[in-house]
């Protein structure tokens, strides 16, 4: 099984009320390797304002590429980068593990991340032993800024990964 840092950028809360706009994904063992994928809207709702957050307009948005074509790629990459079944990691995978599940059975009609996923953070305070630990700790363990490129955003984090295993979390980042 080979770790698979993800971030999302999205319109809306949700794939019910808005649609997925870019993702980025890294491999955690080899953070050279990544995918960025762009989705056209599949819905009308959206909040401009989450625009603002990621830097780009809704008519940019409405110029990228099919979602059906992108998570099929998608899909290719993590057969391609991943030994065994793919292990799902997020900061907050409450919220992007939901665009990419919907997406993936959307458009492909199953998730290869299957159906659970890890948070980054809730691996950091079982290694410390203190489960009220805050998200400072993140900041200090990236290497690359958490600008919101989900590529660069799920980079950081596969780097706090890594800093985590140099820190005695046992974890085996298999490629």
């Amino acid at each position: 099984m080979s770790y698979i840092v993800v971030d999302v950028e999205a319109d809306g809360p949700s794939p019910f009320n808005g649609s997925m706009v870019s993702f980025g994904a890294v491999l955690v063992s080899d953070t050279g390797k990544t995918f960025f994928g762009q989705t056209k809207p599949i819905l009308d709702i959206y909040n401009p304002e989450t625009f603002k957050i990621i830097g780009i307009t809704r008519e940019d948005h409405l110029r990228y590429n099919e979602p059906d074509k992108v998570m099929k790629e998608f899909a290719e990459w993590l057969g391609n980068v991943s030994k065994g079944r793919p292990i799902f990691v997020s900061d907050n995978p409450a919220f992007d593990w939901q665009w990419i599940n919907f997406y993936f059975h959307k458009y492909l009609g199953h998730n290869p991340f299957g159906f659970s996923a890890r948070r980054i953070g809730d691996l950091y305070c079982g290694l410390v032993k203190d489960a009220s630990k805050n998200w400072e700790w993140k900041k200090k363990l990236r290497k690359t800024a958490h600008d919101h490129h989900p590529v660069n955003d799920a980079k950081g984090n596969a780097e706090a990964m890594q800093a985590m295993q140099e820190m005695g979390l046992k974890i085996d980042f298999l490629n």
